[in-house]
């Protein structure tokens, strides 16, 4: 089992060319901004295939999974959130362009935003491959667990995780895909195809 430090952006920078992608490069966030409520985002991604990236700050870095079919509100639905690196506190303003033969190279959105609350010690839930939470965002609140897969053996850098609504207020039994029918940027209001043909649509990380 592979266990990566909870505050690396190594693999993130190693795998884009900052010349080429206007992704920003940002560094782990220093003491200050963890004094503040902790970031929560869901971006809808358009790259070989269609995803969206769930996103949870922590330790000054925001920790990532790839949601294929997307979250559901249903709790009986389990649905696969794959790890992958941990992307830098500014990337949670990123919508637009990531240029074709970049890593990602896709269409960005950011589908909801927010901020998290961890039930108990976050980094203690990681570590033992289940932790419980809740949102407040725009589009999805209240609590969901992180429940890793088991690896049967194998050393793997993207670890498999179930993401799972729990019974709450929020929950939507058998209507789970409820809140994806919208599928449009809490920010901007456009869709991946709009975004897509929007000439300004490549995000700069020096804007202000």
């Amino acid at each position: 089992m592979v266990r990566r430090s909870t505050t690396s952006l190594t693999r993130y920078k190693k795998r884009r060319d900052f010349a080429v992608t206007d992704e920003p490069a940002g560094k782990v966030a220093g003491p200050a901004r963890r004094k503040r409520p902790l970031k929560y985002l869901i971006q809808l991604h358009d790259a070989s295939r269609l995803h969206f990236d769930f996103r949870l700050e922590l330790d000054g870095v925001l920790k990532s999974w790839a949601v294929t079919r997307g979250p559901s509100v249903d709790p009986a639905d389990k649905r696969l959130a794959v790890e992958v690196e941990d992307h830098p506190i500014e990337y949670g303003k990123f919508e637009g362009i990531i240029p074709q033969g970049q890593y990602g190279g896709g269409t960005v959105i950011i589908w909801d935003r927010g901020t998290w609350v961890p039930d108990s010690d976050p980094r203690e839930g990681l570590k033992k491959d289940h932790l419980e939470f809740t949102l407040h965002g725009e589009r999805l609140k209240g609590r969901f667990d992180l429940v890793r897969m088991l690896d049967k053996g194998k050393r793997t850098t993207h670890p498999n995780w179930l993401l799972i609504k729990r019974r709450d207020e929020h929950a939507r039994p058998g209507d789970g895909d409820a809140p994806m029918r919208d599928a449009t940027s809490v920010v901007s209001g456009l869709t991946v195809a709009q975004m897509a043909k929007a000439k300004s649509a490549v995000w700069h990380s020096n804007r202000r």
